[in-house]
């Protein structure tokens, strides 16, 4: 092959526009002991395309079988997540019950420090702590009385109300006029108009 011929193949090939025939001419030539000088980094080119084997075609479920893969593979970074969120979450849970659990044993190791030896101090300090929460107490009731007064005024108002209407309903009884607050009797009571 002559240099111009092994230039023009050349650059049809990295253009991307050699036919396979060409290809095959080329990794012909390279695989031959006579190259011209200057093309040795294409020689090792076509020596290793001659040398290594055919690229297999993909089998027709080639696509499938990457579109499970990658389904499966979302479905375990879902879980992996949840993992995650759940590991986090069992986490803080066990963290608050540590702390919780230190408190009490904390707390509840420790001598009652209000105990006293002398009865008659004793018994003072009960009545001191026991004033205090009647004071206490009675401030919380004085704060509720206006509600009860509240419930009362309308209690009575709904008292007044329905003696009202007791006497309301008694006179339009005698009367023979009958009210009904049932939407049955209500539907019962009209009478369609017969045109």
């Amino acid at each position: 092959m002559k240099e111009d011929k092994l230039k023009e193949l050349l650059d049809k090939y990295y253009d991307g526009n050699s036919s396979p025939e060409e290809e095959q001419e080329l990794k012909d030539f390279f695989s031959g002991d006579v190259i011209f000088p200057g093309y040795d980094a294409e020689k090792e080119i076509f020596r290793y395309y001659s040398s290594s084997e055919q690229i297999p075609v993909p089998s027709t479920d080639f696509d499938n079988r990457i579109l499970n893969t990658i389904d499966k593979l979302e479905v375990i970074k879902r879980k992996n997540i949840f993992r995650k969120g759940y590991i986090t979450i069992l986490s803080a849970a066990a963290t608050i019950l540590i702390m919780i659990a230190a408190w009490f044993i904390t707390t509840y190791d420790r001598e009652p420090e209000d105990t006293f030896s002398d009865p008659v101090i004793a018994y003072a300090e009960t009545m001191k702590i026991l004033n205090n929460v009647s004071v206490k107490l009675n401030r919380g009731t004085k704060a509720i009385k206006p509600v009860f007064k509240l419930v009362n005024t309308t209690r009575d108002g709904i008292k007044s109300i329905d003696r009202s209407f007791s006497l309301i309903s008694g006179g339009l009884k005698k009367a023979g006029i009958t009210i009904s607050f049932d939407d049955e009797s209500k539907k019962s009571d009209e009478k369609p108009d017969n045109k």
